[in-house]
């Protein structure tokens, strides 16, 4: 195991969340790559607070996150019932963001699993969402591996992949499912090369993904969003692996912004576009892209960088946060069980019956 820009083990480095000794220890990811920095939280509050502000983004790791913070107050109760203190972890965490649909989906599953056991001694409680929450954080990982291996066949003979904001290990269970598939392509193929999107305004592609590709010692250089056209037209650009924060039943995929401008220029140019997802982010509730809720975050994170005003006082902004890359421009989406291409909708409603027989 090689070791990141910070000296630290890679394992290390790259593990955006982790439970120790009853409490939550988040990776601030606002701080990187400048500063390698955890903070340890024993409330759901807390863990809410980090969620909303991004110290802790990414669809799967948000979910992994939530299901750790939903066995918080087993371990730090306060005078009010357990039944009640968990309904309001529920509802805090759901409230965080609302476009990923990882966060719901792990919610409900230690919803379920505290009322299974509500009423059994305090002690039968915390082990039973403790496990349930490691169980999260394992399957999530395991589905990365297997992600990273389909994916991988997929980009056999591809030396040049192109990736958008941060679909790593920091956004995951520790592996990552773009990069994970890029990780993978990599150690088959040693010419393989990246070209990252810096992901503009939280630009999570320059400060995390390009921090992960050195830390695992792939060959990567930075870009503005505004230059992937040109080195698709350049022929710089072998094909395009973006993840995702929800993919609904028709294939529609709700990701990153910038994410369907990529999906159209990877069409006109003839390049293969690939979607890299577990199935814990399919939402086969929603038909059509169009019903996936955007988040709109502040537009002081657009007329801002690091808390330096970079636009005219009095100028107006939007930042909506994900956009939605319809499924006709998508050439497979990548699950841990399997490849899914069109018709979108009846691969994505096979994998969801067996999701629901295995769950």
């Amino acid at each position: 195991m090689g070791k990141s820009p910070t000296g630290l083990r890679q394992e290390e480095a790259l593990q955006p969340v982790r439970w120790v000794d009853g409490a939550l220890e988040i990776l601030d990811q606002r701080l990187l790559p400048q500063e390698h920095r955890r903070h340890r939280y024993v409330r759901v509050e807390e863990v809410a607070d980090c969620i909303r502000r991004m110290k802790v983004r990414g669809a799967p790791a948000i979910g992994v996150c939530a299901a750790y913070g939903m066995a918080l107050p087993a371990f730090h109760p306060s005078k009010q019932p357990l039944d009640a203190e968990m309904t309001s972890a529920f509802d805090t965490l759901l409230a965080t963001r609302p476009t990923a649909v990882n966060l719901p989906w792990a919610l409900e599953r230690m919803k379920r699993t505290y009322f299974e056991v509500a009423g059994a001694p305090l002690e039968s409680v915390r082990l039973r969402l403790l496990n349930e929450a490691r169980a999260i954080h394992t399957e999530s990982h395991q589905a990365d591996r297997e992600i990273a291996r389909l994916g991988a066949e997929e980009l056999a003979g591809r030396d040049r992949i192109l990736t958008h904001c941060n679909a790593g290990p920091l956004a995951t269970a520790g592996y990552g499912t773009a990069i994970g598939v890029i990780r993978e392509a990599y150690s088959a193929n040693p010419n393989l090369s990246v070209l990252v999107d810096e992901t503009r305004p939280f630009l999570q592609g320059a400060r995390l993904t390009a921090w992960e590709l050195l830390t695992l010692q792939i060959p990567a250089t930075l870009i503005t969003d505004s230059m992937a056209g040109f080195m698709m037209q350049r022929g710089e650009v072998d094909a395009v692996v973006v993840g995702a924060d929800r993919v609904v039943a028709n294939g529609d995929v709700a990701n990153k912004i910038g994410t369907y401008s990529l999906a159209v220029l990877a069409r006109a140019h003839g390049i293969p576009f690939y979607v890299a997802a577990p199935t814990s982010t399919l939402d086969g509730s929603l038909r059509h892209g169009s019903e996936i809720p955007i988040e709109e975050r502040d537009p002081r994170e657009v007329l801002e960088f690091q808390g330096a005003r970079v636009a005219p006082e009095g100028m107006p902004a939007r930042h909506p946060a994900f956009d939605v890359t319809p499924s006709s421009l998508i050439t497979a989406i990548i699950t841990e069980a399997g490849v899914v291409r069109e018709p979108y909708d009846e691969g994505l409603r096979r994998l969801g019956r067996e999701r629901a027989a295995v769950g």
